[in-house]
């Protein structure tokens, strides 16, 4: 190793990150140079990657747990090659620029994932690591090691202490992800001061503890940190944790291990004194010494050989297993066959059935056609029925199955499917019930963002659950789903909707889904399943039963298990001659987007509109808003009870909605 050039590039990323954040006159200076010598062992020596093929399907992964620090990968993905440019460096956090406050998924080639909210990152690389596992156990040969990629990211104090990385770093220790190698940046430094303040726990023992290897090296010397590495790559069995101690703003003659570093700009002159320090030109900034230019692009040029030799065996492997190359390539392009969809749509039951069953129905039929879904639940499968039949689960050791056993950890499981649905590779669903939805809020939120085809599916969906009460009856759930941009939030109303659910999920490849279903049984609304009518269900919203006046008296939309009630409504209001239209909008999201020709002859601007969804959500004020319309909902936390009492209690059957309507159209 040549200590002194890695210093060197170390040095010169410490500047960058400085001036990089002075000029912004906003960002995290201090964690770029306390962890600069950590990346620049790991980037010159031991991480695998191609800036000409930022998507090479064997590239070792490196993620920035600790986004915040994002100007320290901005650095080296502009001094390492990729199509990262100065001016990309001089227009951080500005608007229109490639390079924002934190790292975006998409932004720029070599970003593997967005990351930010704290021990996200720890925990969607516990998914890329999974999905890597299950990749290689798929696709490579004895004699031809097609997948055995690495996963690093550095991670500093507040990642190590939230909840997500814990649950995360749980699970992977149980599943014995050797391929996972996280840098703890330990610095001792949160934004309100010292460590100490809140944090006195031993975290390599809570690792050990884990299942987790743990090493330790000072976070300032190339050659501790590399035995460490070297140390790490060759350990088999488990997960690898490297306790780095570091000086956060190292090098800032003031600055240093000082809180102030971690979220300010140093300063003018504490740069100009850091620069100093470091033997760098005082008034120059966004300064790259010749030498270190040269390093990088030598260091590059080393990497395309690695690269060049797996290009070479891949392409033995493809000529020798052809069957498992096609497979591989079924696997990288995720098209949906065409007989999916008739498949879906056949045999549907005449009886009443929860969403819930139904869509594991459809979980069946989707994983015989589509060998690249994979998932499970946090620890409700017997419920919420995503269990793949005749697939093994996946354990430690032994990867090749397709259910994975996510443990009662809600936010990790959010997060680890991210990371699979990351991988390129396969398309992850992650099950519980509604109500738990928001101990998964951050991941979820953050799979919109990315625009990652990840599927919830949420069970369990209103308060007609029944006796499990209040704590588990979700109320303002669907609202909060709803209201995140790029999300489609679908809630069918019987076994064909949910196939329509299913279709749009996998169709959708810009982002999540949240499948929305029920506990209770519902009655099937259709009595046929053909494409037509298919077609018309997956635009959002559609008249199910119509007015046979050429203007309703009423239209009443609903979503999910009030559908059918609006439809029983309607035969009360026939009797007092009152004839309204009833419409199932089981996705506003999917519905809001056709074209207003579509929108306006479903559920007219003049009409009047009665909505009713068991939840309170103000999603619906779009449709009752105008002309006195009327949303029936709830404003408490449910009842403990059984559903058919409830449904009763709080006013949901047929004959109760038909008499708020009445008495609405008579005001």
């Amino acid at each position: 190793m040549d200590i002194k050039s890695v210093k060197r590039l170390a040095d010169t990323i410490r500047l960058l990150a400085a001036d990089t954040v002075q000029k912004a006159n906003s960002g995290h200076p201090g964690m770029p140079m306390g962890t600069a010598d950590i990346a620049s062992t790991l980037w010159s020596y031991y991480l695998n990657f191609n800036p000409r093929d930022p998507k090479w399907l064997n590239r070792d992964r490196f993620v920035l747990s600790a986004g915040h620090g994002s100007t320290l990968l901005y650095s080296l993905l502009h001094l390492f090659g990729y199509e990262v440019t100065m001016e990309d460096l001089k227009s951080f956090r500005q608007w229109g620029s490639r390079t924002p406050g934190h790292p975006e998924y998409g932004y720029l080639p070599g970003i593997e994932c967005t990351t930010g909210p704290l021990g996200q990152g720890i925990a969607m690389c516990t998914g890329m690591a999974l999905a890597a596992k299950m990749a290689a156990e798929r696709f490579n040969t004895d004699d031809c090691k097609i997948i055995d990629h690495f996963i690093y990211t550095i991670a500093g104090d507040g990642c190590i202490m939230e909840g997500v990385a814990a649950e995360a770093s749980s699970l992977a220790g149980h599943l014995k992800l050797d391929n996972l190698i996280v840098f703890y940046d330990s610095n001792k430094i949160t934004i309100e001061g010292c460590t100490d303040l809140a944090f006195s726990e031993d975290v390599g023992k809570r690792y050990e503890a884990y299942g987790w290897k743990v090493y330790e090296a000072d976070g300032h010397d190339p050659s501790q940190i590399a035995a460490a590495i070297e140390k790490a790559q060759a350990f088999k069995g488990a997960p690898k944790l490297i306790i780095c101690k570091t000086h956060i703003a190292c090098c800032a003659p003031t600055m240093q291990d000082k809180s102030a570093a971690h979220g300010s700009p140093l300063g003018a002159e504490e740069i100009k004194a850091t620069k100093k320090l470091l033997g760098f030109p005082e008034e120059e900034s966004f300064y790259i010494p010749a030498e270190v230019d040269g390093f990088c692009k030598n260091t590059v040029e080393e990497k395309t050989k690695a690269y060049q030799n797996w290009q070479s065996m891949f392409t033995k492997w493809s000529e020798k297993f052809p069957e498992k190359a096609a497979e591989l390539k079924t696997y990288e392009k995720q098209e949906i066959p065409d007989s999916l969809i008739a498949d879906l749509i056949s045999g549907l039951p005449e009886k009443a059935e929860a969403t819930r069953v139904s869509s594991g129905n459809m979980i069946q039929k989707i994983a015989k056609s589509i060998p690249f879904t994979t998932g499970g639940s946090a620890d409700l499968e017997p419920s919420v029925k995503c269990h793949i039949k005749g697939s093994a689960s996946i354990m430690p050791d032994s990867y090749g199955g397709r259910n994975i056993h996510f443990g009662i950890r809600e936010h990790a499981m959010g997060a680890i499917a991210n990371g699979i649905a990351l991988s390129g590779l396969f398309i992850p669903h992650a099950s519980t019930f509604l109500v738990f939805s928001d101990y998964m809020k951050g991941a979820v939120r953050l799979s919109s963002i990315m625009g990652l085809q990840t599927v919830y599916v949420f069970t369990h969906d209103s308060i007609f659950l029944g006796e499990d009460g209040p704590t588990h009856q979700p109320i303002e759930h669907l609202g909060a789903l709803r209201i995140i941009p790029n999300m489609h939030v679908i809630r069918p109303a019987d076994a064909l909707e949910t196939a329509a659910a299913w279709i749009s999920a996998l169709k959708n490849k810009t982002g999540p889904t949240c499948l929305i279903l029920s506990r209770q049984n519902l009655p099937q609304l259709h009595k046929t399943a053909d494409k037509s009518r298919l077609e018309t269900i997956l635009k959002g919203g559609y008249i199910l039963e119509e007015s046979a006046k050429s203007k309703p008296d009423a239209v009443l939309v609903a979503s999910g298990s009030e559908v059918h009630v609006a439809a029983d409504a309607r035969k009360v209001l026939l009797e007092s001659g009152i004839d309204v239209r009833v419409v199932s909008v089981p996705s506003i999201e999917i519905f809001m987007a056709q074209d207003k020709h579509y929108r306006e002859a479903v559920i007219p601007s003049a009409a009047k509109v009665i909505a009713m969804e068991a939840s309170n959500t103000k999603d619906w004020d779009r449709f009752t808003a105008a002309n006195g319309g009327l949303f029936i909902g709830l404003d408490n936390f449910g009842h403990s009870a059984p559903s058919e009492v409830l449904a009763e209690k709080y006013g949901f059957t047929g004959p109760q909605i038909a008499e708020k309507v009445k008495q609405h159209l008579q005001k």
